[in-house]
């Protein structure tokens, strides 16, 4: 009768749980050079972010800050209009971020850091000589 307890592969086979006398089936994981099965699901990025868009964001966003650090006629200056500057560019890149190019959103928060970054040194080294330029 196929199908019944005596054809291997049944639960009334005696290999097919491991009786005593038969080795234990054994299985083993694929080693990935055949395919077995359904292969996995590939998620791809809808927006990618691209080289380009992220150089053009970093260019502005440098543009920027050297605008505004070019106003300053101290360091005082220096520092507040790199703070403003950098806070509103963090501003445009959060809205970029959401609405717009995701690469220039990326470009523009590196090199406003970069810029607000420099200006703290500048405010931390006077501060190390006496001098606390914030206020």
């Amino acid at each position: 009768m196929p199908g019944g307890p005596g054809w291997p592969g049944t639960p009334g086979w005696p290999g097919a749980q491991g009786a005593p006398g038969w080795p234990a089936p054994t299985t083993r994981a694929p080693s990935g050079l055949f395919p077995s099965g359904r292969p996995r699901p590939t998620y791809r990025e809808p927006h990618p972010v691209r080289r380009p868009a992220v150089a053009a964001g970093a260019g502005s966003g440098a543009l920027w800050m050297l605008l505004f650090g070019l106003l300053a006629s101290n360091a005082r200056g220096y520092a507040w209009l790199s703070i403003s500057a950098g806070l509103v560019a963090w501003l445009t890149a959060l809205a970029l971020a959401r609405y717009g190019d995701r690469g220039v959103a990326v470009g523009i928060a590196i090199s406003s850091a970069v810029g607000v970054g420099i200006a703290g040194i500048v405010v931390l080294a006077r501060f190390a000589g006496g001098h606390w330029l914030l206020w």
